[in-house]
């Protein structure tokens, strides 16, 4: 497995799909190997829930972490085929997938690749235009290179159709049942309890929409509030300076509440006890925290974009995509409903689904 920065983590939905998925493959027998970046903040191991963990030197900046562990990576990776220790390369977004072109052609190598896009990259906000250039060149070769494509969505699975005329494979996000659990993290670090406050989880980047979250909240009133929060919770994820720009939106205004990164009990208690969760994003490949917090039956509010429209059941609200007043106009409402949570658990795609089909996808003939 090429392409998340660090397992086991949250960091991104990227990290989670790879532990989730190569721990199960794990378990089924499969020799696993996880391809780990090595930076200074995570700790080296060389095992994880029965994978093999290679740590691969990586520069931690953000304009050469990427392009830098992909290099090392797909190196690496030729070094393992090359003694014959390689079946399937797993490439996970379109970025890692710069030096494709490094490796075998179809004829002369005896192992798979396979790519998952987990989104269109290149169009996220926090890259300026030589990483995007980087990451689109990324998209092209794994359209050229490799021999199966994993999309998320329906749109994902157009979008390489329509300009490249090429096949995909979609096989969606999975989620595990959780258990919900009482607020008692989160009321000692925020005074948080069930139902008092309204949730965003995910990377704090510009893409995630919360300009429009934080200034739709402000408009409201105190008595539209009803009481309640607002709490952000996320990190930055190499987008440092629009992080600090949202914590200036929302220092002097108490009714909001940033918690940094979470992860653990603390995030599965916010998921448990909140009123509503909202995700305002742009663009999405396919949202896990969406997908977490439908499986908590929260009640969502989401913007109208096909990646997050396609997961969403019928007790669920959108608004348009981009527009604070609309926005506003759903917080509003749906805070005045006094709605009863988390009463249904929605898992659209589970874990063991996500195995099965890409153990088809693996096995097929090339």
């Amino acid at each position: 497995m090429i392409g998340h920065k660090y397992v086991p983590s949250r960091e991104g939905g990227i990290e989670i799909v790879v532990d989730e998925l190569s721990t199960r493959l794990a378990a089924q027998g499969h020799e696993v190997t996880l391809f780990n970046r090595k930076r200074k903040e995570y700790p080296v191991i060389t095992e994880h829930n029965g994978c093999k963990v290679e740590n691969i030197f990586t520069i931690n900046k953000k304009s050469l972490d990427a392009i830098v562990y992909a290099y090392f990576a797909t190196k690496k990776a030729k070094k393992l085929a090359k003694k014959g220790k390689l079946d399937v390369l797993h490439f996970h977004a379109e970025g890692p997938c710069f030096f494709l072109n490094l490796l075998p052609r179809r004829k002369h190598r005896n192992y798979k690749i396979v790519v998952t896009i987990h989104g269109l990259d290149w169009q996220r906000g926090k890259w300026g235009g030589l990483g995007a250039w980087a990451i689109k060149k990324g998209e092209e070769r794994a359209v050229k290179y490799a021999d199966d494509i994993i999309v998320l969505s329906k749109s994902a699975k157009k979008y390489f159709g329509e300009k490249y005329h090429r096949t995909t494979k979609i096989i969606p996000n999975g989620i595990s049942a959780p258990t919900l659990l009482s607020p008692n993290i989160i009321q000692e670090k925020y005074g948080l309890k069930k139902d008092d406050y309204v949730l965003f989880v995910g990377r704090i980047v510009p893409e995630k929409g919360l300009d429009y979250l934080i200034s739709a909240w402000k408009q409201l009133s105190p008595q539209e509030k009803a009481g309640k929060k607002l709490v952000i919770a996320g990190g930055d994820s190499h987008a440092t300076e629009y992080y600090n720009h949202i914590g200036e939106s929302c220092k002097d205004d108490e009714s909001i509440i940033l918690t940094g990164f979470v992860q653990g009990d603390e995030l599965k208690e916010l998921f448990s006890n909140s009123y509503l969760y909202v995700l305002p994003s742009d663009l999405e490949g396919m949202p896990m925290s969406l997908l977490e917090a439908l499986s908590y039956g929260n009640v969502c509010l989401v913007s109208d974009i096909p990646e997050n429209t396609d997961i969403i059941n019928e007790s669920c609200y959108v608004f348009k995509q981009g527009s604070t007043d609309r926005l506003r106009h759903q917080l509003k409402k749906i805070i005045a409903m006094n709605l009863t949570t988390h009463e249904d658990s929605y898992i659209p795609f589970t874990w063991d689904d996500v195995v099965d089909e890409t153990l088809k996808l693996y096995s097929r003939e090339f």
